[in-house]
């Protein structure tokens, strides 16, 4: 049986509701954040040498990163199902997206969260005005503005497919989900962009997903 090593509100969460897409039997250790670094533990480490979550062990197999576990999940158990048919223009927008979320768009929301929490970060008086000015700055110059194009692309994206790889839910989907809730939640992503919220509900909307949360726990990324 899969074992998924889950950190809470981190990015297994998605392993859990793919699991629960393709009817894999599971079993989850759980894990807790520091709760003031928020970092993982380090008991980790004696599962992967990074530490970090998720990490599958499917027997005797240690998987690690969303991505190589999402397609791992695909290739083993999907039987056909959440990724599009070999040379198909839905197969070509499907490996772009699996790419897209953590190469492009979850980065910079990462950046983005350094320099929020920069700009509230204590330190004394009479550095503080520097310190948040500086951070506003640089997030408005290197943050910011490609967020904003990013999110009219992704809005565009899904002005012309109800999925991201095309009529079917994919495992693009799956990656997808994670940056997009992440944009939701600290990212400025809003009403002003239907198509993205409504692809957030229709995630929500799935039992599979409904199922992966009652598994996994409380989820927040805020």
């Amino acid at each position: 049986m899969i074992v998924v090593h889950h950190l809470e509100n981190s990015r297994s969460q998605r392993v859990l509701w793919l699991l629960e897409e393709l009817g894999v039997p599971y079993e989850v250790k759980r894990y807790q954040r520091h709760p003031k670094t928020m970092l993982a533990p380090k008991e980790l480490k004696a599962i992967h040498p990074l530490g970090k979550s998720p990490v599958i062990v499917d027997d005797g197999k240690v998987v690690a990163e969303s991505g190589a576990i999402v397609e791992y999940l695909i290739d083993t158990w999907g039987k056909g199902r959440f990724r599009p048919a070999a040379g198909t223009p839905e197969h070509r927008a499907y490996t772009y997206w699996m790419h897209f979320a953590e190469g492009s768009l979850q980065p910079l929301l990462l950046v983005k969260l350094i320099f929020d929490r920069i700009e509230t970060t204590k330190a004394p008086f009479f550095v503080k005005p520097i310190i948040k000015k500086v951070a506003q700055q640089a997030k408005g110059l290197l943050v910011v503005r490609q967020l904003v194009d990013y999110l009219d692309f992704l809005e565009a994206t899904l002005t012309t497919s109800t999925w991201f790889a095309g009529e079917e839910i994919s495992g693009a989907d799956v990656m997808m989900s994670f940056p997009v809730e992440a944009a939701v939640a600290r990212g400025g992503l809003d009403g002003s962009r239907p198509k993205l919220m409504a692809f957030v509900q229709r995630i929500y909307a799935r039992p599979a997903w409904k199922k992966a949360l009652e598994v996994g726990g409380p989820y927040e990324l805020s």
